[in-house]
């Protein structure tokens, strides 16, 4: 959205114009077109298809550009009962960036809008939809299952399953991943994510994933040593798409398709929940079954990526609902 309209030329305090010589002699072109992009590098893509569709609805609704607070609440009234309080404060974050960014009063900073959207979240509000965690014990009896197929969309999935599972990723990441990324130690696997969600200035994220012990029902190093082996990938896209011919093409898979996956490999497992599964099942399931066995707050924290204390900690608090229960202290006492 801040794409849209060029920056104004560079000049100094003064008002005379930048003088540029040597290797810095860009054209006013040059300039405006780098600076497009570096304004639009500092919004993830995500977050910008987001703000597109939300300003396409209020503009297929009738909204006008630039508006002013009364049709914003002409908007909100519209969609009061149809849609998610949360969809709507996302669609207000996109009106207001739109304003902000060409330079016009932000409608949605109205006292009154904003009351309104309160008001709508009081009435309508519906606790958010949480993806099902995905036990230990439910990725081996999906691993069990795949052992039969030795397909090499059989031998993909199962990498992929306890990549992400044990990697604690997410589908984007799992989608994106990249054969230069990987890094293979004599304990495991190292992954070095060069973009993440929560990394979005390209620090890199490291995740290590060591082997699994000698008889084990998983280990993700050697599933994707097999996957990688088996389709002769050398470099670019970790996953990609196979098709029922057995070929593999050269793009990656898309991020809503690791959704798909888990819910097929599920179904074939028999598992009960699989409506209630999601990619974000991998990173719910490694953090409640990685305390379950013991493992570090800390360490749980950093394999996941987490940036707050207090995602992390609700996830424990998820796995021990019925261990640290204050009703199941009563009910468990002795007479």
């Amino acid at each position: 959205m801040t794409s849209e309209n060029p920056p104004a030329d560079l000049t100094m305090p003064n008002g005379n114009p930048v003088n540029r010589t040597g290797s810095t002699a860009l054209s006013e072109l040059e300039l405006q077109d780098r600076h497009r992009r570096f304004l639009s590098a500092a919004t993830s893509d995500n977050t910008r298809r987001a703000y597109r569709s939300a300003i396409r609805h209020f503009q297929t609704w009738g909204g006008i550009l630039p508006c002013d607070p009364a049709l914003v609440i002409r908007y909100l009234l519209s969609y009061a009962q149809e849609l998610n309080p949360r969809t709507l404060a996302l669609r207000l974050t996109a009106l207001s960036q739109w304003h902000q960014f060409q330079g016009f009063a932000d409608p949605t900073a109205n006292p009154d809008v904003r009351k309104t959207l309160k008001g709508i979240g009081r009435t309508h509000g519906k606790p958010k939809k949480k993806a099902k965690a995905l036990p230990i014990e439910d990725l081996e009896a999906m691993v069990i299952a795949l052992q039969e197929d030795a397909s090499l969309q059989g031998m993909r999935n199962k990498a992929l399953l306890q990549i992400a599972f044990f990697g604690a990723f997410r589908r984007s990441e799992v989608a994106a991943l990249m054969l230069e990324e990987l890094a293979w130690e004599p304990h495991g696997l190292v992954i070095t994510l060069s973009r993440s969600k929560t990394d979005q200035d390209g620090q890199g994220i490291v995740k290590a994933i060591p082997y699994g012990e000698p008889g084990g029902i998983c280990c993700p190093a050697t599933a994707l040593k097999a996957w990688l082996t088996a389709s002769e990938i050398t470099s670019g896209p970790v996953f990609r798409r196979v098709t029922r011919q057995g070929k593999i093409g050269p793009d990656p898979l898309y991020a809503g398709s690791i959704n798909a996956i888990l819910k097929a490999c599920a179904a074939a497992a028999d598992l009960p929940y699989v409506p209630e599964l999601s990619g974000h099942s991998f990173r719910r399931g490694l953090a409640t079954s990685a305390h379950r066995a013991g493992a570090d707050f800390k360490n749980i924290k950093r394999q996941g990526g987490w940036r707050h204390d207090g995602t992390v900690q609700g996830y424990i608090d998820e796995a021990n609902q019925f261990e640290e229960n204050a009703a199941g202290s009563l009910l468990r006492r002795k007479p």
